[in-house]
């Protein structure tokens, strides 16, 4: 006797399935999907019929989501200029960064009470946290923006490497979006178009750096903050609307995903 498991009458006029295996997703694929998906949840999906106005706004996080992002670091360095002391020149740092964290747990717990999506509120939270830490180990305040340093480095590197070798991560997410998968590459005007829309993110975010960081080396905490707010969701929204546009450019209006996989 045998452990292997009898055969059915229908076996022998079928034949041994002869059905390839599934292929693996590439890795192209999926972070394609990764950013996707991170994408629709943004409300930024362009199958959507939305208009610009609302998609911007969308992705903004609407009235909550701007209170969430600008709300903490507004709070940090309004208490830290106010109160600075003119013999030192130095800020409360405790109680600036006790009420920046503050309110982000604040907005975390109202989202987790009234059962809403949190995870733009806890990252809120993280960065808040993180940021403190830096400064409150150190001592020094202008060491709470190292986070946003170190972050706009990482978004700005993998958005120009992505442009400069052919994948831009636009395309990338675009193309997930639409059902299109990598076949964007092939059409030399969705290529370009996605290459110079990720040249325009990396320029974003050099931008802030190029800024923001001459005034962390000369200590000037109050300016370093302000420009941060300043160079945040104010050149964020014009950018998402002009690679919205770009996008919905590329895609005609009556054009489904079916249609795109299709071509």
């Amino acid at each position: 006797m045998t452990d292997s498991p009898q055969a059915s009458p229908g076996d022998e006029q079928r034949g041994p399935d002869l059905t390839p295996p599934p292929a693996e997703a590439s890795a192209s694929e999926l972070l394609g999907a990764a950013l996707g998906g991170a994408a629709r949840r943004a409300g930024l999906d362009p199958t959507e019929r939305a208009s610009t106005g609302h998609v911007v706004w969308s992705a903004m996080g609407g009235w909550r989501g701007v209170l969430e992002s600008v709300l903490p670091g507004l709070v940090f360095i309004v208490v830290y200029t106010l109160t600075i002391d003119p013999a030192t020149g130095d800020g409360d740092l405790w109680l600036s960064l006790g009420l920046s964290v503050g309110i982000a747990a604040i907005f975390t717990a109202v989202r987790l009470i009234a059962r809403q999506p949190v995870t733009a509120a806890i990252g809120g939270l993280v960065a808040a946290g993180v940021a403190a830490a830096f400064a409150a180990f150190t001592g020094e305040a202008s060491n709470n923006f190292i986070p946003g340093f170190i972050t706009n480095a990482l978004y700005g590197s993998a958005f120009l490497i992505s442009a400069l070798v052919g994948w831009s991560l636009i395309g990338l997410a675009v193309g997930f979006l639409m059902g299109e998968g990598t076949a964007w590459r092939a059409d030399k005007r969705k290529r370009r178009v996605f290459f110079w829309l990720a040249i325009a993110w990396a320029s974003l975010f050099a931008a802030r750096l190029l800024v923001q960081l001459p005034l962390y080396f000369a200590d000037n905490v109050t300016a370093l903050g302000t420009l941060k707010l300043v160079m945040g969701l104010p050149l964020f929204a014009p950018l998402v609307a002009v690679t919205w546009l770009a996008v919905r450019a590329l895609y005609p209006r009556g054009e489904s995903r079916g249609d795109v996989a299709a071509k």
